[in-house]
């Protein structure tokens, strides 16, 4: 005989149980069949319609059903789950058992069939779940490897998706690590952003179709912002740039290997490793990739300030940084301070020589506290989200990362990485230049901010060094305060004339064709600056085979004045003042008079400046009122300047154990007519073309018997 399968009170029948109440389905069953516990019903007690409390009568019987009423009841459930009263007292006729048992029965098996049921849907979701999840990281394992659909290499650049790709992504991708590294303001600013345009919006700037030739003028005018559904796409670019460029400081060989003029990034390890929104490099650019890092006399708040003011940026680089201009604040910081930043922004990158072409370039510049002293400035550009915009110069994830040190100092760790396209305007003087990232490259922009950061030093100190030979004039502090600012002015007025930017100042001549100066015009009115009138430029580059330091002690040496100085002073000239600017004592600011008696009124005011990957001597002629004026406390700003001078730059031939040339470029500024209005000659284009080559065949000649 078989194991029974259920165990029932055969005698026991509760006379307030009569109804069908389902509610009451006991959920544990085995085989259809249940035991009720200790609640058994004893016949023999409720002949009379009285209970018995189960705990107190004698233990009580139990009834096990046959495989046949078993299998009689299952043939009923098929064709009837729920019988009703009639149906179970007949069932119970039928098989001998009470209708109470009969109705315990079809409880349990629904129960039973209900679990059953449930246990079969969970099964099934839990594969479907399992199959979703699969695809999900196969459909991203599909979407890191997809190619560009139209050249079919390398990752799909996220410029190329449809506005409709954009949304879904934005949408319905999990946050990726470099989100979380955004501050809770920046994310829920992203979060907000809406993806389609919101009402009443004014239309998106669509500017027209632009080549490189004109592209200067507008960056003069308002490029305009991007596009509102574009926002979310521009932060999420900046985010990702800087982890980029956090992981770029932080990563030695073999992504960076070891150069003659800092770290050089391997452009195929960096294609292997990183990702992000440009794409694959465009045919015919070429990569600028490079990184330095040094200690810098100034506080860390104070670089990350002047980083992001593009006015105090460009006065900062003003050898390296045109015109530049914020159009569009997208983010703006964290509890009023820059963390959180991101700033929309174009500028015009410049090569100290008039055969250089300037480098535009239209980007977002993120700023960002990483943690406690460290902040990251990063740029990438945004130019493929304009269209019909031809570029060519595109930043990749630029920038630095400034840690705080002890005593004032600052950390810096720079990062240049950029893609040109400069085929047909590179001059062959300048390829190697250019070629190795001196240009402009991390170890430039690290040196001029070091030099800027001591001249700020030595402008706040409260005993600026100097000396007076022979004593023939007394300096205050305060009078070398306004000589130093002086000669900032000064500088910057010769950054302009020497290199290729006009920077809404200067014209070239519409008919002339020479191939070896540089010349341009400017008409000056109202500017305390300049000397009334019409003022010209004339720019001229040339290549001497010694190094840099050997022409620029050449330059700075008075005694040797003499033999290249055409345009001021006749003789070696009476040094009155020499105020140190600098560490390097070359680094200095010097007031001259000319020997020449006919020239007495007349007085110079000289800087020389010394750092590892340029050098310049910058002068200027001035009036004894103006330097008097300057000297007994007067504004420094209303002194007129016409600023003349030799930017020094290396040839980019230099190797381990084998020194390179020079590339000297030089800029002479002159007055041609006391009015602004006046009409220019061609006697005075020839007059400062013959000067300027007059004196460059003079450096020329000193240093060619030196050719080895």
């Amino acid at each position: 005989m078989s194991p029974p399968n259920y165990m029932e009170p055969v005698d026991d029948e509760n006379n307030n149980n009569n109804g069908d109440t389902d509610n009451n389905e006991n959920n544990n069953n085995m085989n259809g069949g249940a035991s009720f516990g200790d609640e058994e019903f004893d016949s023999e007690n409720q002949e009379d319609g009285s209970t018995q409390n189960p705990r107190t009568g004698k233990r009580k019987r139990y009834h096990r059903h046959t495989q046949q009423q078993i299998q009689e009841m299952e043939n009923f459930f098929k064709e009837c789950p729920h019988p009703d009263d009639k149906q179970r007292k007949e069932l119970s006729r039928q098989l001998g058992l009470d209708h109470l048992q009969i109705k315990f029965w079809f409880q349990n098996k629904r129960t039973q069939n209900k679990n059953h049921q449930e246990r079969h849907e969970n099964s099934q979701l839990r594969e479907e779940n399992t199959r979703l999840i699969a695809d999900n990281h196969r459909y991203q394992k599909e979407f890191m490897r997809a190619l560009c659909p139209k050249c079919n290499i390398g990752r799909t650049a996220v410029s190329e998706m449809s506005l409709e790709e954009h949304r879904l992504r934005l949408q319905n991708a999990q946050l990726t690590e470099e989100i979380h590294q955004l501050s809770r303001y920046t994310v829920k600013a992203v979060m907000r952003n809406p993806v389609m345009s919101p009402p009443n919006q004014a239309p998106p700037f669509e500017p027209p179709k632009i080549t490189n030739g004109s592209i200067r003028n507008r960056l003069v005018s308002n490029i305009g912002s991007v596009k509102e559904a574009d926002k979310p796409l521009v932060i999420e670019l900046a985010v990702g740039a800087m982890s980029e460029l956090m992981a770029l400081t932080q990563t030695s060989e073999p992504l960076w290997k070891g150069g003659v003029y800092g770290a050089i990034l391997d452009v195929n390890e960096y294609t292997r490793n990183f990702q992000n929104g440009h794409g694959p490099r465009p045919v015919g650019f070429r990569t600028e990739a490079s990184r330095e890092t040094a200690i810098v006399l100034m506080h860390h708040m104070d670089i990350v300030h002047r980083l992001m003011d593009v006015n105090l940026w460009s006065t900062m680089f003003a050898g390296m940084v045109g015109r530049a201009k914020t159009h569009d604040t997208l983010l703006t910081g964290v509890h009023g301070n820059l963390d959180g930043t991101i700033h929309l922004m174009t500028a015009e990158f410049l090569v100290l020589s008039p055969l250089v072409s300037t480098r535009e370039s239209y980007f977002v510049r993120y700023c960002k506290q990483l943690s406690e002293g460290l902040w990251g400035v990063v740029d990438i550009s945004i130019d493929h989200l304009i269209p019909n915009l031809e570029y060519k110069c595109r930043r990749k994830p630029s920038g630095c990362l400034i840690k705080d040190m002890p005593n004032g100092f600052s950390k810096v760790t720079w990062v240049e990485h950029v893609e040109v396209d400069d085929r047909g305007e590179l001059h062959d003087m300048f390829k190697n230049f250019l070629n190795s990232g001196q240009a402009l490259g991390a170890s430039r922009w690290i040196a001029t901010l070091d030099r800027q950061c001591e001249r700020l030093a030595i402008m706040k100190a409260s005993n600026i060094p100097s000396m007076e030979p022979g004593g023939h004039i007394t300096v205050t502090h305060n009078a070398k305060k306004s000589l130093l600012k002086l000669v900032e002015r000064m500088s910057r007025g010769f950054f302009d004339g020497v290199t290729a930017s006009t920077a809404d100042v200067w014209c070239n001549l519409p008919d002339y064709t020479g191939d070896r100066v540089r010349v341009m015009t400017r008409k000056s009115m109202n500017d305390p600056g300049k000397p009334e009138g019409l003022i010209l430029c004339a720019a001229h580059s040339f290549w001497v085979p010694v190094t840099p330091i050997t022409v620029f002690d050449y330059l700075r040496d008075e005694n040797n004045r003499s033999n290249w100085d055409v345009l001021f002073l006749a003789g070696t000239p009476q040094k009155l003042t020499h105020i140190f600017n600098g560490r390097d004592t070359r680094n200095c600011v010097s007031l001259l008079r000319s020997p020449n008696t006919r020239q007495s009124e007349m007085m110079m005011i000289e800087e020389s400046s010394i750092e590892p990957t340029a050098s310049f001597l910058v002068y200027a002629p001035l009036d004894v009122p103006s330097i008097e004026k300057v000297l007994n406390g007067g504004d420094p700003d209303y002194v007129p300047l016409l600023p003349s001078g030799f930017a020094i730059l290396p040839d980019g031939m230099a190797q381990p154990g084998k020194a390179g040339g020079t590339l000297v470029n030089v800029s002479f500024q002159m007055l041609v007519d006391s009015s602004p209005s006046g009409r220019l000659t061609f006697s005075s284009v020839s007059t400062i073309e013959s000067l300027i080559l007059e004196a460059a065949n003079k450096i020329r000649a000193y240093f060619t018997p030196q050719t080895p």
